[in-house]
Parts: C-alpha cells; structure tokens; sequence
C-alpha cells in the first residue's frame, strides 16, 4: 500500500502509472497475471493494463457487461474467488489476451459510491488454489484506490473516441417519468457525497481510535434525538433512526470498518469503502422492503464520514434546486422549502413511491430509475430533468439547455392560458357543466385549491398523514389535519377516503408480513376491518373534525357489499359515541365507496341502494380489469385505458348512477388527461377528480367541446358488438375534426 501511494504521487504518464501498479500487485500477491478492465460509458469493459496476458491485448480486447467472468463481476458487483476458472460457467476465452493456461482467479470489481467503474483480476496457472479472505480484502482496498482514480480522471487520454470516461463531461440518462414538467436547475445532493482525501494511514491505532470514536458521537447523537423526540426537526422518521441505531450497534459493519483501517486505510476510506461494497451488494437484492431502505444505511455511513472529518450537517443552499437522490422518504422531501426545488431525479424510485406521491402534490417534476446518476453528479452541476419523458441531462451542452429553456418557456405560456381559465365556469359548448375538483393528502397541496380553481376536493388520501410519520398518528393528530382541511376549503365540498394501506404502501409501524401478491392480498378495507380499532380512531377524528358542517367520507377498495354494512356500523357506533359525549355531529354525513374492483361491476344497484356517492379509482379498477400491473414496464404499455371494453365497463357504471339517482365521479389518471377526460364526458360523466395541475388543461378543452355531439358518436362506437380495440384513435379525430386541444 505504500508503494502504491508512491506511485499515485510520482510524475507518471496514465498508461505508465497503470502498467507499475498491475506489475506491483502481480509481485507483491505472487501471482503471474494482473490485469485491469474499466467499465466505460458505453457498457464495454475494456482491458486497461495487464501483467502477465498479452501485452498487445491492452485496449483492445474488450467484453460486455455481465459477459464472461469479468463482466459478470461488473453487473453483479460481487468478487469472484475461483481454483479453477475455466470450468466456471461463465468463463469466456478471449485469444487476444492469451489467458487460456490460468486456472485460478481472483477478481474485485472497483466500485466509487456503490457504482461499478471497473474490475481488477489476478490469476495463476496453478490449480486448486483459493485466495485466503485477507488477500482478498486487502485487494478490494487496492481496487477502492483506483476507483478515486479513474473518479478523478486519471485516466485522461487513454480512452478511444466515443467511450468517454471523464465524469466532468455531459451525460445523459434513460430513465422512468414518474411526475410530469421540466425541472432546470443546479443539482443538490441528497445524500452529499462527502469527499476523501487522505486514503492511507500513518498510524493503524490512531485510525482505530478516531473510528472507535466517531462511532461513539454517532451513536450517542442518534440517541439523543430519538431521547429528546424531535425527529421531525432533524428531517428524518423515528422508525429510520431505530433502524439507524441498530446499524451503528452492528458489530459485523464495525468489524469491516475496523479491517479496512487494519489494511492501510484511513477512518473515513474505510467507511467509504465499505459503504460503496455493502450497497453494491444490497442493491441485487429484490426484497422491495430491503431497497426501499437502502438509503437510511448510506445516511448512517454519511453521517459518520461527515463526523471524521467534521463537517456538519447538509443543507440544499442552491436557490434553482433539482433534487438528486438514490432514494428517500416523503418526509425529507418536505424538509426542502417548496419554491426551492425545480427536479427531483432518484436512482430508484417507482410511480407508487412515497416520496413520488408528495413530489406529485407539489407539482414537482421527477425522473426514477435513474441508472448512476449520484456517483456521476457533483453539487452545483447544471442539470435538466424532464418528466415527461424520464429523462435526465447532467452537466448539458448549451444546445440542449436553450432547447429545454425554450419548452420550460412554452410550458409556463400555456400554464398561464391555463391559469386565465381559472375563473371561468367548466362548461362545454352546448352548456353542459362539469365538476372538477383535485386530489389531495396533505395541507401543502391545499393551496392549489384556489391556485387550479377546483370546485372542491374529490379526494382526500389520509393514508398520505401515516406515510410521513414514524409512528401511527395519533386521534388528535388526525382531528387536527381533517380539520384544517375543511377550514382551508371553505364552503367547497371535501371527500375524505378513509386509511387505504398495504400493497405497495407499507407503513413501517403496521406490518402484517410479506405477500407474494400484495395488490391483491392484505390492504384498505379488508385491514381497517380485521383492526377496527384503527378504522374507528379514524372515523372519529373525521366526525369531530366535521363538527357542524356536511361531512363526505369514501372507503376504499370495496369488494362485497358486507364491508360496506360493516363501514356502516363502525360509522354509526362513533355517531352514538360522539352524542353521548355532547358533541355536535356533522350538519350532513354522506357515505361513499371507491369502485376499484371488478366484482362491483356485477352488483351496481345494490351497491349504490346503500350509499350516497360512488367514486370510479380507474387506476386500480383499470389494473384489475386487465390483470395487468401499472409498474411492469414489460405489461403496462400494452392495454389501453380507453380501449372499448373498458369504456364499456364505466358506461354501465353511469347507467347505474343514473337509475339510482347516486352522485357518481371518477378519480384517478384518466381524469387529468385531456383525451381520456374528453371520453369520460362523453360516457355520461359529470364530475372527475384529478391532479392540481390537470385542472387547466382539461378546462381547456372542455370549454371547446361539445358533449353531446361527442355523446352520440362515442355510444355508436360502443353499441357496435364488433368493436374491440382502443378508442382512442376515435378521440383523436373527434378533437381534430372540432378543434379541440388534447
């Protein structure tokens, strides 16, 4: 290691410095090959430096992620440890480099951050050696030096045109809109990486002991804030800091991080290196729970970097924020001031995250999934994310900026069309007028109530208030929030939906085990009525909260009629309690459902007998209607939500709302979107629910429209047996024949 730090200081050419290091490790682990591959922006790994293979084969023999016993180091991010090689099932002989004759082979990839950028191998032509755990750890830290290298550009020069290496240049990245705009802005770290230095240790002892120490603070400053329950000032959940707490007590991660330092590196190497390998590891595993938390342990590695070397705590300082993140939760993204942020770009993250569903309320632009972004970004880069598309551009050419600025610009003229509409009654052309309200979850999405000119809320998600906390929120809490809810809407109706939990939507406090299937298993109404307790709680803060005024209350994720009646029960024990005790009951109660499944369709009229309102989630209802999962991307863009089977299905729910004289809306994706919403008029529907920044444009089109012009062409469509494709061609030429913008 010394010898190393010698030769990363020495005035060397690139290729020079290479070649000494793969001949200094080849001596000193007495082995006859060394070679190193660097992974580069294409996906190819490329072969370096070598001792021991062909010499002529540097830079030209190349191999693919997840190919051969290399690539598969890169793709997996796992050592390879092997006596014989060639037998191994992904062995891949490669002529060029004449490394047929070695049997044994050891290879580490070279992670920075948890990415991979290459991996470093040594061989020998002896068979049945296995390389002892210690030469294998101290070769991971060598690999970890090389990996700051290749980070800081060491290897300038070396890389042929079009397989760019350097991490200052543009770059561009694929990934999944989660929440439509266009963010453009400065990038602010998260989780800032914290910078290391000074790699190598003067003194074994004195590392351990800083360590030793760091991890005392640590530990006692996490203490302290879970002692003195002001978590939330902090920004970070409760249940994260027990999760924290068990992390640093950990003596398997304290034991690494005490190794690291015993082969030569210093406390916070030590802590970086073992950081990027644990969540190199982690991040191939596909327990959904496990990725979901991966960043509350680089939070904790982060933290504890950031006492070694005494920095304090991150704040985002940039006035034009874009949010880069390998994950986070919900809360912290409230933790950033609203005006603040412009993007936000997750290296994970799916449409059902929660993190996603508060950006979506705020109208805050969001990339996910995407690949790399954090090891590549640095605090203050320029950066585009477009959330229409997903993708994501670091560091852009002037070009690619000015054309974003100019569809930013374009954005904001039509926002501001939207926003002269605001005012203006929802009526189509031949007077039909349509209710809009916006969803909602949170007191932050409330002033959009006024800013989108919505006529109330449609729906309320209150399982939004349990997602963001660390523990169940208590009766009070819950009074306090439904509310102020009612207080800022005023005299415009709210719909509360009662707690809709499970599936996807874990509460870390609430856990009822892993389900192979979780959208079909344990969720919403079959949980609230198998722990009445927890529904009941809920229903009496609503009715407290409701005091005096019309109170709308929706259960989600009916399936039989017996949890209504249940519902129902629960509803009506509370109203006695409530009496009893003298306090005023709601001026008006009106009891609703969210037909999301298939089975209702079957059972309309006696559904809607026994309540006031019904609510279509076509999110849901549409999944179940076509077995299909929305967050497959190998499935979801193959049916159509305005495929004529489907629009079938909702027409016989207006039929039924009709007969019986029951208030019927629709809340969910299709709403906000002009085309489809355009269809749901045409179906017979008279009020939809959608997000804020929907509003104007589906105002915008409806004002143009006439529905019963559309209503007549589209039951044509419908009544013709042989029709069994999507409409949406239909929808397109009715708008273009009429003018109307979709």
């Amino acid at each position: 290691m010394r010898r190393i730090r010698e030769l990363m200081i020495e005035p060397l050419e690139p290729q020079a410095r290479l070649d000494q290091i793969v001949k200094l490790i080849a001596k000193h682990m007495e082995t006859e090959v060394c070679s190193l591959y660097v992974l580069r922006s294409d996906g190819v790994l490329e072969l370096y430096a070598t001792e021991g293979l062909n010499p002529g084969s540097v830079h030209l023999a190349q191999l693919k992620l997840g190919e051969g016993l290399v690539g598969t180091i890169a793709a997996t991010a796992r050592p390879l440890n092997l006596s014989d090689a060639q037998n191994h099932p992904a062995f891949t002989y490669l002529p060029e480099t004449g490394e047929e004759i070695y049997a044994t082979f050891l290879g580490v990839p070279v992670l920075r951050a948890g990415r991979t950028l290459g991996v470093l191998v040594v061989q020998n032509k002896a068979a049945g050696r296995v390389y002892p755990e210690e030469e294998s750890e101290a070769f991971e830290t060598v690999a970890m030096v090389i990996a700051e290298m290749i980070a800081a550009g060491g290897l300038e020069g070396l890389t042929r045109p079009g397989a760019t290496l350097d991490l200052t240049r543009p770059v561009s990245f694929e990934g999944e809109p989660l929440c439509d705009g266009i963010g453009i802005g400065r990038v602010v770290l998260h989780e800032p990486r914290v910078v290391v230095s000074s790699l190598f240790n003067e003194d074994v002892e004195t590392e351990v002991s800083r360590l030793t120490e760091a991890l005392a603070i640590l530990r006692e400053s996490i203490a302290d804030m879970l002692d003195r329950r002001d978590v939330a000032d902090e920004g970070e959940h409760r249940a994260v800091l027990e999760t924290y707490r068990k992390f640093a007590q950990d003596r398997g991660w304290v034991r690494r991080l005490e190794e690291a330092v015993r082969n030569g590196l210093t406390a916070e190497a030590a802590v970086e290196k073992v950081q990027s390998d644990m969540r190199a590891r982690m991040m191939h595993l596909t327990d959904p729970y496990i990725r979901e938390r991966l960043h509350d342990f680089d939070d904790l590695a982060n933290r504890l970097l950031r006492q070694l070397i005494g920095q304090g705590g991150v704040s985002a300082d940039i006035a034009d924020a874009v949010v880069v993140a390998r994950n986070m939760g919900a809360a912290e993204l409230l933790d950033y001031h609203r005006g603040q942020i412009r993007g936000l770009v997750l290296e994970e993250g799916a449409a059902t995250s929660h993190v996603v569903i508060v950006a979506r309320a705020l109208g805050i632009p969001v990339a996910g999934q995407v690949k790399g972004v954090v090891s590549r970004s640095e605090k203050g880069d320029s950066i585009i994310v477009d959330g229409e598309s997903g993708d994501v551009h670091l560091r852009p050419p002037p070009e690619v900026h000015d054309l974003f600025s100019d569809k930013l610009r374009f954005r904001a003229e039509r926002q501001q069309r939207y926003r002269s509409l605001r005012d203006q009654p929802a009526r189509t052309v031949d007077g039909t007028m349509i209710g809009l309200q916006m969803n909602a979850g949170l007191l932050v999405d409330l002033p959009q109530l006024a800013e989108s000119g919505a006529e109330g809320i449609g729906l309320f998600r209150t399982e939004l208030q349990f997602m963001v906390a660390s523990t169940m929120p208590r009766a009070g809490d819950q009074e306090r929030l439904y509310r102020a809810v009612l207080d800022a809407a005023g005299d415009k109706p709210v719909t509360f939906r009662t707690l809709d939990v499970g599936g996807d939507k874990l509460l870390p406090y609430l856990s009822h085990g892993p389900e192979e299937n979780p959208a079909l298993g344990y969720r919403a109404m079959r949980l609230a009525l198998d722990r009445p307790g927890l529904l009941r709680t809920q229903l009496r803060a609503l009715l407290k909260a409701s005091s005096g005024r019309e109170s709308r209350i929706m259960f989600p994720m009916v399936t039989d009629l017996f949890e209504i009646r249940a519902a129902r029960a629960l509803i009506d024990r509370e109203l006695d309690h409530l009496t009893r005790f003298g306090y005023e009951p709601p001026k008006k109660l009106s009891i609703g459902a969210m037909l999301e499944v298939p089975s209702l369709l079957y059972q309309l009229d006696p559904l809607m007998a026994g309540l006031d309102f019904v609510s279509i989630g076509s999110n849901d209802l549409f999944q179940f209607f076509f077995a299909v999962d929305r967050g497959n991307a190998n499935v979801s863009g193959r049916y159509d939500d305005l495929s004529v089977p489907f629009l079938r299905a909702l027409r016989s729910v207006v039929a039924a709302s009709e007969r019986n004289g029951v208030h019927l809306s629709l809340c969910g994706e299709m709403a906000g979107r002009p085309l489809s919403a355009m269809a749901l008029i045409g179906l017979g529907f008279r009020n939809i629910s959608m997000a804020p920044p929907s509003i104007g444009p589906v105002k915008a089109m409806l004002t143009t429209l006439d529905a019963a012009a559309l209503s007549g062409e589209l039951h044509a469509l419908l009544d013709d047996g042989e029709e069994t494709g999507s409409a949406r061609a239909f929808l397109k030429d009715f708008a273009e024949r009429h003018a109307i913008p979709y």
